[in-house]
Formats: structure tokens, sequence, C-alpha cells
């Protein structure tokens, strides 16, 4: 391989980038951050995905078309930057190898989807791929069909509930196929788990990243820039906007369901009542504002209106995830965004004075039955919950002052909240105005990728083709 030439084209225009399952744009946006460009061509067969796509990455040839029906040669043609394709990066569907999955039967069609990569690599031969999914890709295997024999000897039938769930003796073969595909091809594979919050992003959101390449050059996994020793992590506060009301869970029209009360009243033993430093947040008697308290700081002088709200604890709480999640704190990052509407900011005001209140006999009503009396119970080989007396349920102790918790409040976080957790320091300006419901904002962003990885991955595997070119 020469030395780079006088006057060779700069990184950004060494071959033709494509985005295959594009989504809203959140892989393309970090991978532009890395090489100085949009990708040439984005794919998805979403047409809200790809109006969203468009509408931030103006200068990308947008096809909402399914990426099968479209050769990947009648792909290269359309971009007049020449026929060599340097990266492909490609996020298929991961919901029918995801855990969260359960025990759901899992469709064959979407979780072939990987297998594209492989006609790419084929047909046009990206020299960099990259590839994003859940962990769970790498037990890709076979599913049980009707017919099976089970160990038993009992034969599956049609409508068995084992039927199109995985085989689990059998897991990974389709993987190691897949493998083996592209290695026959000229590709050597390197993969590796990476937490988004290791690299700039608001969430813990962890995925599986494969690189592939057939050009020789190494492949390179970027050091992680933010935790313990290196830069401070960016926490769900950051993410939120405080001035949107948060309603009370009491007095509503339609009352919330048992089991979210019960997180809720989790969330509140766990964040509020059992720890010395609640995350605080100073009152903006219209609605909240991001004043959050230092827990290294003396507490800023509590101040009291004619209700008395002086302080507010807050945190988030999650709708999924069992009776052993309650939720997080907002002084960390978000857990994985999905793309169903799991996260709620939950308030809980306290006020020093509040005799006459009359919503604290509602308050510690609520927690008795939720918390206090545990509602669902409590299980003999695990260690006993706190125990708390009946007349400190609702008692908070903040810098040495005791306050009552007068209320509690709950809303479902906004996509513009969500879309800062995903992505980052890229979220402002982000458009998902092409989205039109609140529902097909959640799911594009729940869907993509966290750019802050993205940039990270393609950085470090372009900075080590720049260098490898340099010294050869």
């Amino acid at each position: 391989m020469g030395h780079l030439r006088a006057g060779a084209p700069p990184v950004s225009d060494r071959g033709i980038i494509i985005d295959l399952f594009a989504g809203g744009g959140g892989a393309s946006t970090g991978l532009a951050a890395a090489v100085g460009r949009d990708p040439d061509v984005a794919m998805n067969h979403d047409p809200v995905a790809m109006a969203v796509y468009r509408a931030n990455h103006t200068r990308t040839i947008c096809l909402p078309e399914d990426v099968w029906t479209t050769p990947p040669r009648k792909v290269v043609r359309l971009v007049r930057r020449g026929t060599r394709v340097w990266i492909l990066w490609a996020s298929p569907d991961c919901t029918h190898f995801s855990k969260a999955k359960g025990g759901k039967p899992r469709e064959k069609k979407l979780r072939s989807l990987a297998h594209v990569i492989v006609r790419y690599a084929r047909d046009v031969e990206p020299e960099i791929i990259c590839m994003e999914n859940v962990e769970e890709f790498l037990d890709w295997g076979p599913l049980y069909e009707a017919g099976h024999v089970m160990p038993d000897g009992r034969v599956l039938q049609v409508g068995d509930k084992l039927i199109n769930t995985p085989i689990p003796e059998r897991a990974g073969e389709d993987f190691e196929l897949w493998r083996g595909q592209l290695e026959l091809l000229g590709y050597r594979l390197e993969w590796k788990i990476l937490d988004a919050s290791r690299f700039g992003a608001p969430t813990r959101r962890k995925r599986l990243f494969i690189v592939a390449r057939r050009d020789g050059m190494p492949i390179q996994w970027p050091t992680p820039t933010h935790g313990p020793g290196l830069l401070a992590l960016h926490t769900a506060a950051e993410c939120l906007d405080w001035t949107i009301p948060v309603p009370s869970i009491f007095g509503r029209k339609r009352q919330l369901v048992p089991k979210t009360l019960w997180r809720v009243a989790q969330g509140v033993r766990k964040f509020v009542l059992e720890t010395p430093t609640p995350f605080i947040v100073k009152v903006n008697h219209g609605g909240m504002e991001d004043r959050s308290e230092s827990i290294d700081a003396p507490l800023s002088t509590v101040t009291a209106s004619r209700r008395g709200h002086a302080l507010v604890a807050a945190f988030l709480a999650k709708g999924y995830g069992g009776h052993a999640s309650p939720g997080i704190r907002l002084d960390r990052p978000v857990d994985t965004i999905t793309t169903q509407d799991h996260h709620a900011l939950a308030r809980v005001e306290l006020c020093t004075a509040p005799l006459g209140h009359n919503r604290v006999a509602e308050v510690r009503a609520f927690l008795t039955t939720y918390y206090g009396g545990g509602s669902e119970g409590q299980r003999l080989d695990t260690p006993m919950r706190t125990i708390t007396t009946k007349h400190r349920l609702g008692l908070v102790t903040v810098a040495g002052v005791d306050h009552t918790i007068v209320d509690i409040g709950l809303r479902m976080l906004e996509p513009h909240e969500l879309l800062r957790a995903q992505f980052g320091r890229y979220a402002d300006g982000y458009d998902l105005s092409a989205a039109t419901s609140k529902a097909a904002k959640v799911r594009l962003i729940g869907n993509s990728v966290c750019p802050d990885v993205a940039e990270a991955v393609v950085r470090a595997n372009v900075g080590a083709e720049v260098a490898g070119r340099r010294a050869a």
C-alpha cells in the first residue's frame, strides 16, 4: 500500500457511505461528525422515518424502500461519487433478538435482516462495515418449528407457544454462519458491547457493535471519554424540561393503575424517604425549573409560600423492568430509551409547614397502602424493606431540616426530553416534526442509534485507516 500522495482526496471523500435501516438518522448523525459529511444514501422501508431523516440530512439520497427490493449495485449507481463503497453502516431491526421480547414468538423475516449485510459485502464490497444491534444478536440461532421433537419425545404442534421461539441449545448457530459468510468474502470481524453513557450520551444504553474490514487495516475500538477518572457522566436531569407541569397523582379523572402507583411508591421509598441525599429542585410555582441543588454544597435558603411548598424531590419512575426497578436517580444517566413511552418524571413536593394542608392525609394513606402496607408483598427469601413507623411515613430530612411530603406528581417524558437522552449534544435543533404523533416520535427515538457512540466507533476506525496509510 503506497503513501498518501500530495493532492490525495481528504478522508471524507474516500468513497460512498451508505446507511441501511437508517431510521430517523441517529447513526448518520454520528457518522457525519466522524467523517465530515453526511452519508450518500440512506434506506429504510418506513416513510415516516425517511421523512424525519430527510429533514435533518438534506444532502443524502433517501430511499423509503425495503432493503431487499433494491439491489446494492443499483444503490451505488445513484451516487455520482463513484462506485467504491467506503463505509456501510447497518442497524437491522433488533426487536426479535432482544431479551426484552420475553417469551413472545420471533418473526423469522425480521431475524434474517442481517443477511442483507452479506449481500452488500458480496455485491459492492464496502471497505468498512459497522453494525449495531442488541447483545443477544450473538445468540442468533434457529427457532422451534412445528414437528420438532422435544427431549421428552413430545412433538410440537401448530399453535404451541414454543413455536418460533429460540432453541436454547442451538444459540449462536446462525450468528456463526453469518460471521463465516463475511469472513469468506475477505472480512475480518470484531465486536464489543459499548455503553453510550461512557461516550458522552446521557443514557446507559448498551448495544453490540460489530466492525468488519477487508482493506487490511486494523480494527480499532474507541476509548471511553466519560466515567470514573474521566469526564463526568451526563445525567437524566440534563434531559428534562423543568417548565412542564407535573400533575398530582391524586384526584385524576382517570386513576393510575395499581402497578404504576406501586412503582411510584417504591421510587419515593428508594429515592426520597430512604436516601440521605434526595435530588432536590427549587420550586417555580408555575412548574419546575432546573435549579437542582448540589449535594456537596449547603442547601440554599428555604422559603415559605402560601401553600408551604419549599422544595421538590424528583426521580424518574419506570414503566418496565419488573418490581425490582422502581426508577432511577436524576443525577445518573437515563436507562435505555425504548420504542414505548416508559420513563416518567415523578415530583415529590416537600413542605416545612404542612398543618392544614388537605393532601397530607392522602399522601400518607397512599404510602401506607403501596409502601407501608406492601401491596405487592414481601418475599421471605430476600431482605426485609426498611421499616418506618406510620407517623414518619412522608417525613423527609433535607440538610438537617424536616419536611413533610404534601403531594406527589407524575408525568410521562416528552419526545424532546427522550431525544436529549438518546442524542445528547446532537439533540438541539434535530427536527422530529415529520413524525406527526408522539408515539411515532418515541418509536423513532427508541429505535435510533446514539450518535455519540456511532461517532466514536467510526472515528476510531477512520483514524486507524488514515494513520495506517501514512505509515505504509
